[in-house]
């Protein structure tokens, strides 16, 4: 069976996409993710495949940026509720692994990496996208769902929460 033009150009179309978006989708997922590389990957692969389905209605978005920022979002959302997440045993001893690849998301510290670390997901995605990608707190409640007003009370409670937390961390590379 043949594929219709349709199908052909719609492919052509998405694969120009994420040939132009992907590398910026990872930065941000590693953001959203504290670091985490291997889980960024999984939230980006995870959205471009919600993004292929719906590829129509996302051509017709008004607002594509605020449409990958909720889709990725909501991807991290939806991989926090997984069951095997909740599920996971802690041991004492981790077993042996190969050297951890480079970290890509170089702009971040090991302290200000661990303190968003430990914020709650849609805590640090506020934090993220107000204040690493410089959103209007408009566009961080539509990327999030939620009202401007819990933007405005989630970024509050996350500062306050790192200015305790990057308090312990001795500064790098500063001078008093």
């Amino acid at each position: 069976m043949k594929e219709s033009l349709y199908e052909t150009e719609r492919d052509e179309q998405f694969h120009s996409f994420v040939l132009s978006r992907r590398a910026g989708l990872v930065h941000t997922a590693t953001l959203l993710t504290a670091g985490d590389a291997h889980l960024a990957e999984d939230l980006v692969q995870s959205t471009l495949t919600k993004l292929y389905v719906a590829w129509p209605a996302f051509q017709r978005a008004d607002n594509i940026e605020g449409y990958l920022r909720r889709t990725l979002v909501n991807a991290l959302t939806d991989e926090r509720r997984r069951w095997w997440r909740r599920h996971e045993l802690s041991v004492a001893k981790l077993p042996d692994r190969p050297r951890a690849e480079p970290d890509s998301s170089g702009d971040l510290d090991d302290g200000l990496r661990a303190v968003l670390r430990d914020l709650p997901p849609k805590m640090r995605a506020a934090v993220v996208f107000r204040y690493f990608y410089d959103l209007p707190v408009a566009d961080t409640a539509d990327a999030l769902g939620c009202s401007e007003g819990t933007v405005k009370s989630q970024t509050a409670r996350a500062l306050d929460r790192m200015r305790a937390a990057l308090a312990e961390f001795p500064l790098t590379g500063a001078t008093r």
